[in-house]
């Protein structure tokens, strides 16, 4: 059996001009976690050209779907960037990745914590029930530049809420605090900044990070990343990962492997 599947393109959605998404067709055969990434591409001289990116469905839908930035340059997005309907597209039979819940403590409150299109893992991650089962908070912190870069903000406060299988647990049991560091908005500033200063969790009304009731994930800028993770390891967090669940986890294998360089607004191929 081939470790890729070729798919169809569903439906493309451009959020900004340099943001977008599509969904495609999914193979029956292929399963994954939430959280979890897998390999994508198209032929480029009748040669696979593949990069790794974030599952942003859930993992029980019959499509796929994924968040990207359009760079022209970019090898991969700047094909991927022109998808329209019915193009085809490879898709890896195969999910890994670090952003998973199995990776993490039992907790009271779950933080997911994602720049730009660093959203992506964690769409899917609040479209499982069984996050709302481990934790009895989920907070989705998603900072921008832009107030026009928070994508599926409608989706997230809307759609979610009425939706048949976990509508119940977002209703009551989701937080969305999205932010921004460029434009006038209710939310401003950087994730940690907020974290450090107590804002977040003045405006969400619940206590301080604290390693004994509290789980972070982090996905996002390098900048974020290595931030993010001095603030907790001070804290007293311990880094979770497979096999081993702890307070925190990253997304690390998703970068290494695209070798991206990131932005404050999302990943950038180099």
């Amino acid at each position: 059996m081939s470790k890729f599947s070729q798919e169809n393109v569903l439906s493309v959605h451009h959020w900004t001009d340099n943001l977008f998404s599509f969904t495609t067709t999914r193979n029956p055969s292929f399963c994954f976690r939430s959280g979890e990434f897998t390999m994508i591409g198209r032929k480029v001289d009748e040669k696979p050209l593949l990069r790794a990116y974030s599952l942003a469905s859930a993992h029980y839908e019959n499509r796929l779907e994924f968040f990207s930035i359009k760079r022209p340059d970019g090898p991969l997005t700047s094909r991927l960037q022109h998808l329209k309907e019915g193009d085809e597209i490879i898709v890896s039979r195969k999910a890994t990745g670090t952003l998973v819940i199995d990776n993490l403590e039992d907790g009271r409150n779950l933080y997911l914590i994602g720049t730009g299109t660093g959203l992506a893992p964690f769409l899917s991650v609040i479209k499982d029930p069984e996050t709302y089962l481990r934790f009895e908070n989920v907070v989705l912190l998603h900072g921008c530049r832009r107030v026009a870069e928070l994508a599926y903000g409608e989706m997230i406060t809307d759609k979610l809420p009425r939706d048949e299988l976990v509508g119940d647990f977002a209703r009551y049991q989701l937080i969305y605090y999205p932010t921004v560091t460029r434009d006038r908005f209710y939310n401003r500033g950087r994730a940690t900044d907020l974290i450090v200063s107590g804002k977040l969790f003045a405006d969400i009304e619940l206590p301080e990070l604290e390693p004994q009731h509290d789980r972070v994930m982090i996905c996002g800028s390098p900048g974020l990343v290595r931030d993010a993770r001095e603030l907790l390891v001070a804290k007293g967090f311990v880094e979770g990962n497979q096999g081993k669940p702890a307070q925190f986890v990253f997304e690390k294998e998703l970068a290494e492997r695209n070798r991206f360089v990131f932005g404050e607004g999302g990943a950038h191929e180099p």
